[in-house]
């Protein structure tokens, strides 16, 4: 059984359900209180112990109901006669039982497998192939196309090699018997396949959610269609989860740094220069401060709506945050993202300034006019925009001030690097004053963005 709950583990984090040793160490404490005979108590105790939510108390269900749907083993098994004869009735009762001493009564010398078949046990059948299922590590089937293998496996590891023999054999000295053993073979076989099957659902998912993820992670950004709008925000949530829990973590210990030999030397002069007590040099760290400004213009409008999820998402890393949303102006969104949902958010922000056509000249008056006493030597501008502004005038001499009185100015352009300059484009002439210039089209770029800006105050 302890077996059994680990792979019950396996399958509960496939469907979503984090299961940590702790959790899980819990959870075999209280099936050891309660035992394994009712089912539907050990239902209700892995429950309590691992999900955390309505959401994973229902998937971990579910998951629970398609594990535990095989049969376990009898303690007591029946007479292998008590269910041949119910088992074939097409055959006369003077020939088809086994209790008569006819020709198919199964002979010594057949192997556990054709034995364990012919009894047509099912019980028994299951619990052999629950062990075989064991033996050829059926929790690390991941893909569907991997069902004949495993298939292949579990029915060796019931000994089909010795099974085929003993038809070979049965097959010249009892033809009926024969027969009868294919058909249990035959059962078997399509045993065999439900249960990979379900190994395929149970195991399998955590898999196909990583990939899906991985295609979603390195998908454009521009181009995500409606149905994976909700998948994508999902993920730009554990991306935002996981630079948190990189990055907010209280430090341990500051680093001390490089030994401060005069100090050092000075402080233990009473002991005759034997450091006792050593003095370091400690490296100032300024307090961070992120600025992001956003285009929200209808081109760069979907990729703007991830962008200011995952910036925000991250007030936990950096103390002050602040950001602001433009097309044809600029106005300050935090407010909006800090006290709303995020779809409430987006949707007012959109409301108010976006969708229309970008016009960076008059959004960056707008920050100067308003916002540019905010900049000090500790503050990071990120400019999140396709630096495409319709032919009218870039105002390129206000982003230069912006970087002259800023630590970093960072641009990521959702733009292949290839448009950059071309029509509209910006870019180039935007690029000499920037620190970092990216292209930010996916997820993963975008997260690998985020995370070296906030790893620079760590």
């Amino acid at each position: 059984m302890r077996e059994n709950l680990h792979r019950f583990f396996r399958a509960a984090r496939g469907v979503g359900v984090h299961v940590s040793p702790a959790e899980s160490i819990d959870a075999m404490r209280a099936v050891a209180q309660v035992g394994i005979s009712d089912r539907a108590v050990l239902r209700d105790a892995l429950l309590l112990t691992l999900a955390k939510s309505q959401d994973e108390k229902l998937a971990l269900g579910d998951c629970f109901d398609l594990f535990f749907s095989q049969p376990e083993p009898r303690q007591d098994q029946p007479e292998a006669g008590n269910d041949d004869a119910p088992q074939d009735p097409d055959q006369p009762p003077s020939s088809g039982a086994p209790s008569d001493a006819g020709d198919d009564q199964p002979p010594e010398g057949l192997g556990p497998l054709a034995q364990m078949l012919l009894s047509q046990d099912r019980n028994t059948i299951a619990a052999a192939i629950a062990g075989a299922s064991g033996a050829a590590s059926l929790s690390d089937i991941r893909y569907s196309t991997q069902r004949g293998i495993f298939s292949s496996r579990i029915l060796d590891a019931m000994g089909l090699q010795r099974l085929r023999d003993d038809l070979d054999e049965l097959t010249t000295t009892n033809p009926a018997l024969a027969e009868r053993l294919r058909a249990a073979l035959d059962a078997l076989r399509e045993a065999v396949r439900d249960t990979v099957s379900q190994g395929l659902a149970l195991y399998a998912r955590e898999e196909a959610e990583n990939l899906r993820n991985e295609i979603l992670r390195n998908a454009p950004l521009a181009r995500i269609e409606r149905r994976q709008v909700a998948e994508m925000r999902a993920l730009i949530r554990q991306i935002a989860r996981r630079l948190r829990e990189r990055y907010s973590k209280p430090r341990k210990r500051q680093r001390r740094g490089h030994l401060d030999v005069r100090r050092t030397l000075r402080r233990n002069a009473a002991w005759g220069g034997v450091p006792f007590l050593t003095a370091w040099k400690r490296k100032h760290r300024d307090r961070p401060k992120i600025i992001a400004l956003c285009d929200v213009s209808g081109s760069v409008a979907q990729v703007s709506d991830f962008f200011l999820l995952l910036i925000h998402s991250l007030h936990e890393v950096v103390d002050d945050v602040r950001s602001f949303a433009f097309s044809s102006h600029l106005i300050e969104v935090s407010e909006i993202l800090e006290s709303k949902s995020p779809e409430e958010a987006m949707s007012e922000i959109m409301s108010k300034v976006g969708f229309g056509s970008s016009d960076y000249g008059s959004s960056l008056v707008d920050f100067e006019k308003g916002f540019m006493s905010t900049l000090t030597p500790q503050t990071t501008v990120i400019v999140l925009g396709d630096a495409r502004s319709n032919n009218l005038d870039p105002r390129a001499d206000i982003l230069r001030r912006i970087s002259d009185r800023s630590k970093r100015l960072v641009w990521l352009n959702p733009e292949g690097r290839l448009a950059w300059g071309f029509g509209d484009s910006e870019m180039p002439r935007y690029a000499t004053f920037c620190s970092v210039v990216r292209q930010c089209a996916t997820a993963h770029q975008l997260e690998r963005a985020v995370s070296d800006i906030v790893a620079t105050y760590q």
